[in-house]
């Protein structure tokens, strides 16, 4: 049995602590009104900005004034009717104070414009907690449902090698069910317009724009909560039963409870692949509603599937270090390095598919998509590529760092922080544009959600064995070398 440390328990709670506290503050630091908006970008632009607008400025005034001048002039020519009229004069002042009129005009329009700028500036940096709370939020949840669909796939393909490292991810699929109840609040305080990160709830916006109403019957709060209910209902109970049934099969006679799981998690599977295709359209893709992409609940599944399958190697590690897991070897360390190394490349074919498909054609609704994250999120967009794809590559192709533990640790740190910023580059353009930036919102809730990860996955590892005594494949998983 495994016991929870004190110095890790808490180590767990200080990170939740900490992370409470940075979340209070980056909600309480969010402009409340367009006056606080002002005075940020004031205080941003002041400095960089300052002599070209004082330029700006004077190259304003000067025609301005010549202006007025000549506005007056042709009003003290049309009121005294004793002075010599001069056709060419008038001819030229007339325009003139057409164009005072019509700058007069122009600045009413400026100012509603201005405003408008505001408006939409305070609204992303309103956002800017709740879609730093979204994004670590969604990524622990997905990363314990990826190593829930990761443990269905070795209860199907009735694998040999896995199933001593059955409890690990029987205790990392344990956060499910607390980050299931922890997103669905914030989907419902985002229909309740508490936030705004998704635009088609925002029935202003909806109103102004035909691209969203076409798209009504599908993206409205009824049905999108009612989706979302069904989609974790089914996962946290395949994960219940399969566990019970995992447990119940340690005191079994025979296999029949291995049957009723192998069973389930086929019907969970064809479940899962249709349910999270959709979750990546409701909950990421619709973050962005002009937008879409025929490969992105793959793309999705990909990047959360390799983030299991790493935590599943990391928390080995773990208990390795702590003297636990036996009989878990170099070559079953080996066979989950080659996963996280196989998904890694696979995730990079999906990324260069989509983003390849969408540049080449060079549609202009598409390819925003791309040009709004290369222009103003260019160093995690092409970092997320560095830390996914070429630092997995060029240090898990090597056979025998498959088998190093701080390699593999150091790989895993890489690989999680750099699909971290994968999520963040899905969700962060669209709800916050170009005030980005990560700080104490973002680090805040990644520290807060991974205490609470830790909290509870080290938990439900205390509440069974961590051997699995009557898989029917227990004996080979155990012998299992090459």
């Amino acid at each position: 049995m495994y016991t929870f440390s004190s110095k890790l328990k808490t180590f767990s709670f200080i990170l939740m602590v900490i992370g409470i506290l940075g979340i209070g503050f980056g909600f309480y630091n969010a402009p409340k009104n367009i006056e606080e908006v002002e005075k940020i970008l004031a205080s941003e632009s002041h400095g960089e900005h300052h002599s070209e607008a004082a330029k700006t400025t004077e190259e304003e005034i000067v025609p301005a004034k010549h202006e007025v001048e000549t506005a007056k002039e042709i009003d003290t020519i049309a009121s005294d009717s004793l002075a010599p009229v001069d056709s060419t004069k008038i001819a030229e002042v007339v325009p003139a104070k057409k164009v005072v009129e019509e700058k007069e005009v122009s600045k009413e329009d400026e100012a509603a414009e201005h405003k408008g700028h505001l408006e939409h500036v305070l609204h992303q940096l309103q956002n800017k907690p709740w879609a730093a709370l979204y994004v670590a939020c969604i990524f622990f949840m997905l990363i314990s449902l990826g190593a829930l669909a990761f443990y269905a796939i070795q209860q199907v393909a009735q694998a040999g090698w896995s199933p001593v490292l059955f409890r690990v991810m029987q205790g990392i699929t344990a956060y499910l069910p607390v980050g299931s109840v922890i997103f669905f609040i914030i989907l419902i305080l985002s229909g309740l317009h508490f936030n705004h990160l998704f635009p088609w709830l925002d029935p202003e916006v909806v109103a102004h724009d035909k691209i969203i109403q076409n798209k009504a019957g599908y993206l409205n709060f009824p049905f999108w909560i009612i989706r979302a209910f069904i989609f974790l209902l089914g996962w946290n109970l395949y994960r219940y039963f399969s566990r019970k049934n995992c447990l119940a099969q340690d005191e079994s006679t025979d296999n029949s409870f291995y049957k009723k799981n192998f069973n389930i998690s086929a019907m969970f599977l064809v479940f899962f692949i249709v349910t999270e295709s959709i979750m990546s359209w409701d909950w990421i893709m619709s973050v962005d509603p002009h937008w879409f992409s025929t490969l992105f609940g793959w793309y999705v599944f990909a990047s959360f599937f390799v983030s299991g399958i790493t935590t599943i190697c990391m928390v080995t590690l773990y208990l390795k270090s702590k003297g636990y897991l036996e009989n878990v070897n170099t070559s079953h360390i080996h066979d989950l390095a080659k996963f996280m190394f196989g998904i890694s490349v696979f995730w990079t074919y999906l990324w260069f598919s989509q983003f390849m498909l969408i540049w080449y054609a060079n549609i202009p609704e598409e390819v925003t998509y791309f040009v709004t994250r290369i222009e103003k999120y260019n160093l995690p967009f092409f970092g997320a590529i560095v830390m996914n794809f070429v630092f997995p590559i060029l240090i898990l192709i090597n056979t025998d760092f498959k088998r190093i533990t701080w390699v593999l640790v150091m790989a895993g740190i890489v690989i999680l922080a750099g699909h971290y910023i994968d999520f963040f580059n899905m969700i962060m353009p669209s709800s916050v544009g170009e005030q980005w930036f990560i700080g104490v919102s973002e680090i805040s809730s990644v520290l807060f959600f991974l205490g609470l990860f830790i909290f509870v996955v080290f938990t439900a590892l205390t509440k069974a064995p961590l051997l699995p005594k009557r898989n029917p494949y227990i004996e080979e998983s155990k012998h299992f070398h090459y």
